[in-house]
């Protein structure tokens, strides 16, 4: 249909001179249009189809106005519709909660027109590492807040006990898009300071009645994903028996064959969100209904018997078949993310393993991202890492996933070869030997903080009790203006990493004196500055730590001597009020007075000159155990 035909409709929408009948005829024949291609639905909002639908809203005519808001209903469902339209003029949002009253096709409208404008992109963006948390996109807290400020909880609340079948379900999905990560509203919806009653019950206690197996699936999930919003948000807490009793098992049951395949989908990914952060949880999930096993069933679409019978249905299978194996990543990830006998199960159901290999490499990013986040939980484990991860060479795909990847897998892939990379992990030389140095050294520098802090993460473990040559290596890669660049970061992560990897290379004699011999002037400088900079105990304690392990070096050590400002620096912290600080700069003192070393008479003797005894002395006495047998251990070597 061309654009003049929809102007020509607008025109006659918007004409004041027009029957009402005619303006609402016109509404109809709009909406209809809407549902028709995403072409149509773009087509009208070039000629400012949504500004003449809220005009339309002022009118006294209520056929008029459901007609209206039937065909805003239609077009904000649409893909190609941008949210903030909706929030364009602040008068718009208060008319339609003043519609509310109206009908019931005006709430279910209305309530579906709020939970589609509240959209929420929910994504889950070192020894054993962690990711952080899922984050918000930019503008879901703004909806949100702006659909609270305007009281949709009490306008929306009482709708939830509609006669009417749709309207009780849209006001949920409304509430289910409102708590999402929202502290605010969750509690509000809980207790909040003005009780929100429906019928004289406390909305999670409707929720709760909303969960039951005679409900509609539809209505159980959603209530579902309220009650695990507001959990999350921490408005309930994760033992109450509404989450561990009715939440988890309803989510659980969804998961099961006997759903759609769009239930168990949207089942696995809210049950994944429940469970992510908590170990109990984890391990009930784990043990609810075989639910290892029932997973395992996500992979098995298109089904061959599908392929042949029913083409119709194998159209279905395949549309959702990824949906599914990213889902079941999601939900492993998470039931896998703590309890190492969960894990252990996890991957010992039928061809893990090869599944997760087979998803590293898929066409599909979100399934990419979903099996990166699956390896990286399994990842945490000790064992597996010793010998399933090893069977199935899984740091070869992971490697090429790295190569090339957006940002969001780049930091779960990189978060993954962290842990690959520790020293008991058999894979660690295989990926040195592929060229992960040079891979993680180019990391440091991303503009992205999540990357940089992993990239140095793995360069320390990879230094940790690493032979010569590869400690070379790391520091030829990273380059000794890059290293400043890491120590001077804002971030106290990157920072005490960094610091890290400078206690890692700088371990066992022969090590320190080479690498000090080649850098020592601009590891000095870069201890200095940190010791007289506003930084945290942490960092101090790890910087003096780096300056013991100097100290234990047989020519570096003479750095240090030759440095009055360190000494000074060090004989200061040995009188700190922070007894950790203490103790490292004690370690300092003890390997710079050791009596069986060269030249150890010269040094003593300079820092008894520098009152550093004196300080020995008082600290024999402290009541602190540690600092009072080491002070005494540096005192020995003066006697000996």
């Amino acid at each position: 249909m061309e654009a003049s035909s929809f102007q020509r409709l607008l025109y006659l929408l918007q004409q004041e001179t027009s029957s009402t009948e005619l303006r609402t005829e016109c509404a109809v024949v709009l909406g209809s249009l809407a549902m028709g291609t995403e072409n149509n639905v773009k087509s009208l909002l070039d000629c400012h189809i949504i500004p003449a639908l809220l005009q339309g809203l002022l009118s006294p005519d209520l056929k008029f106005i459901e007609a209206c808001l039937r065909c805003l209903r239609t077009i904000f469902i649409s893909p190609v519709t941008p949210e903030d339209l909706l929030y364009t003029d602040a008068t718009v949002i208060s008319h339609l909660m003043a519609l509310l009253s109206r009908s019931r096709y005006t709430q279910e409208y209305i309530c579906q027109i709020f939970s589609h404008c509240c959209k929420l992109q929910h994504w889950h963006s070192c020894g054993f590492k962690s990711l952080p948390q899922p984050l918000l996109c930019a503008n879901g807290p703004d909806h949100q807040t702006i659909l609270f400020n305007h009281g949709a909880v009490q306008n929306i609340a009482h709708l939830l006990v509609s006669t009417s079948y749709k309207v009780r379900m849209q006001a949920l999905k409304c509430f289910s898009v409102l708590a999402f990560e929202n502290p605010q509203v969750s509690m509000t919806l809980v207790n909040g300071k003005h009780k929100v009653l429906v019928d004289g019950e406390l909305l999670p206690q409707i929720f709760v009645k909303m969960l039951q197996r005679d409900k509609p699936v539809e209505m159980q999930l959603t209530s579902a994903k309220c009650l695990t919003s507001m959990c999350r948000a921490g408005a309930i807490r994760t033992d109450d028996s509404c989450i561990v009793l009715k939440t988890l098992p309803c989510l659980v049951r969804m998961c099961s064959k006997e759903r759609l395949l769009e239930e168990r989908v949207e089942g696995a990914e809210t049950l994944a969100y429940l469970i992510e952060t908590d170990v109990e949880l984890q391990r009930i999930a784990s043990i609810t209904d075989h639910l290892i096993v029932m997973l395992a069933d996500y992979f098995k679409y298109p089904s061959s018997v599908s392929a042949i019978t029913d083409i119709k249905r194998l159209d279905h299978d395949l549309k959702h078949a990824h949906e599914l194996r990213q889902a079941a990543f999601k939900l492993y990830a998470s039931l896998g993310a703590n309890d190492e006998d969960i894990r252990k199960k996890i991957i010992e159901t039928e061809n893990m393993m090869d599944r997760i290999v087979n998803g590293l490499s898929e066409s599909s990013i979100k399934v990419r991202l979903a099996a990166v986040r699956c390896l990286h939980s399994l990842s945490r484990s000790v064992q597996q890492l010793r010998t399933s991860f090893q069977d199935h060479a899984v740091w070869k795909p992971l490697m090429k996933v790295l190569q090339n990847a957006p940002n969001e897998i780049l930091v779960v892939a990189s978060s993954t070869l962290c842990n690959l990379l520790l020293e008991f992990s058999p894979s660690k030389e295989p990926i040195l030997e592929s060229g992960a140095i040079e891979l993680l050294c180019s990391l440091t520098q991303s503009e992205n903080l999540a990357l940089r802090v992993n990239g140095i993460w793995a360069l320390m473990n990879v230094a940790f009790q690493a032979e010569q040559k590869i400690k070379s290596d790391i520091l030829r890669g990273l380059s000794t203006e890059q290293l400043f660049q890491l120590l001077s970061d804002s971030d106290v992560n990157v920072l005490m990493k960094t610091l890290g990897l400078l206690r890692n290379l700088l371990s066992t004699r022969p090590h320190i004196d080479h690498i000090m011999s080649t850098h020592g002037k601009q590891i000095m400088q870069a201890v200095t500055l940190i010791l007289e900079g506003e930084h945290n105990i942490e960092v101090k304690e790890q910087t003096l730590c780096i300056l013991a392990n100097i100290a234990d070096g047989t020519t570096a050590k003479e750095l240090i001597m030759t440095n009055d400002d360190i000494l000074q620096k060090i004989k200061y912290y040995m009188s700190h009020s922070n007894a950790k600080l203490q103790l490292a700069a004690m370690f300092c003192i003890s390997n710079l007075v050791w009596n069986e070393e060269e030249g150890s008479q010269e040094r003593q003797d300079k820092l008894r000159d520098m009152g550093i005894v004196d300080i020995l002395h008082k600290l024999s006495q402290s009541s602190d155990p540690n600092l009072c047998d080491k002070a005494k251990t540096a005192l020995q070597q003066y006697l000996a």
